[in-house]
């Protein structure tokens, strides 16, 4: 996938990835402020979280779950991380083997610990209100 969108144009891309990404581990790619958290937050929405998303710079990871109060998406922002340890020590690999999607901001900062199969999502600056998206599957 690859394509130019507007900015209000995002829940459809929201659902486009969705519906035609062969994995549930998704890397999102990009500078500061082109719209990574924004997609995430529309993508929770589309999957049917029962929270609105919001970005966990701080906490750096955020659960949403689904009706039956079963996890549906784990965001992670590791914007702040120091070292690969401290995903570890939080149990990184742990929200992986779960059945459900991940969503890793920053995952340039724990490259050795993303799973193969995970897909890249590549967000870039075209103007104001206009990205482009790109989606590398491995």
């Amino acid at each position: 996938m690859k394509k130019t969108f507007q900015l209000n144009e995002i829940r459809e891309v929201a659902k486009e990835i969705i519906g035609t990404t062969p994995g549930k581990i998704l890397c999102f790619y990009g500078d500061m402020g082109v719209g990574k958290t924004t997609l995430v937050k529309a993508m929770v929405k589309e999957l049917g979280a029962m929270d609105e998303a919001n970005s966990p710079t701080f906490g750096l990871v955020n659960e949403y779950r689904g009706e039956n109060d079963k996890p549906i998406a784990f965001h992670f922002d590791f914007y702040r991380l120091n070292d690969e340890s401290e995903a570890l020590d939080m149990g990184f690999e742990d929200y992986l083997a779960q059945d459900a999607w991940v969503f890793i901001e920053w995952p340039e900062k724990i490259e050795s610990l993303i799973p193969e199969d995970a897909v890249g999502v590549f967000l870039h600056f075209v103007d104001e209100n206009t990205r482009s998206i790109e989606l590398n599957v491995s």
